[in-house]
């Protein structure tokens, strides 16, 4: 008989984890996710980022912390404004907005704030599975009309096939 695999449970502190396209390097830890439950059923989040992993690079007079190899940069784009950091089982979205990246080419000039990645997370056994949608950045550059909604809703991402970003998804486990 198999195991049964437990559902993911949003509590204590998990890895989150960048698992680049196939052929192009190794599973990278990019820092942790810590969980508190709430009486209600969602859980707040910390996210904490692992600093030795990622390079700064000065872009569109930004610094931006970026991960990547010689083809494609991903680049975080920390959500700019205030959020209230929680989730509950199928609603991942406040925690989604705190993991967009960019992605550009080493050898390009810039930032091209179009080229945003939304990682939409689903679960996957014991674990959150992100898979990469495209998204333009520039929504978030003057403050959401609606501040206690996630800006980002499906209408305004599009699926990613995989293996066409570096970044091929986000695992958190």
């Amino acid at each position: 008989m198999a195991p049964a695999h437990a559902a993911f449970e949003p509590q204590g502190e998990r890895t989150l984890t960048a698992h680049p396209r196939a052929g192009e390097g190794e599973p990278v830890v990019l820092g942790r996710v810590r969980f508190e439950p709430q009486g209600d059923g969602s859980a707040r989040f910390t996210l904490t980022l692992e600093p030795a992993v990622f390079t700064d690079h000065f872009l569109s007079m930004k610094e931006f912390k970026c991960i990547g190899g010689a083809v494609e940069l991903a680049c975080h784009v920390p959500y700019p404004y205030a959020q209230p950091a929680s989730v509950k089982p199928g609603d991942w979205r406040w925690l989604e907005h705190s993991l967009l990246f960019l992605y550009k080419q080493p050898r390009e000039f810039g930032a091209k704030l179009w080229n945003g990645l939304y990682y939409r997370f689903e679960v996957d056994g014991d674990r959150l599975v992100g898979k990469p949608q495209a998204v333009d950045l520039n929504r978030i550059s003057a403050p959401p009309d609606r501040p206690g909604e996630p800006p980002y809703r499906p209408a305004l991402r599009d699926d990613i096939a995989p293996g066409v970003r570096w970044l091929d998804r986000l695992v958190i486990e």
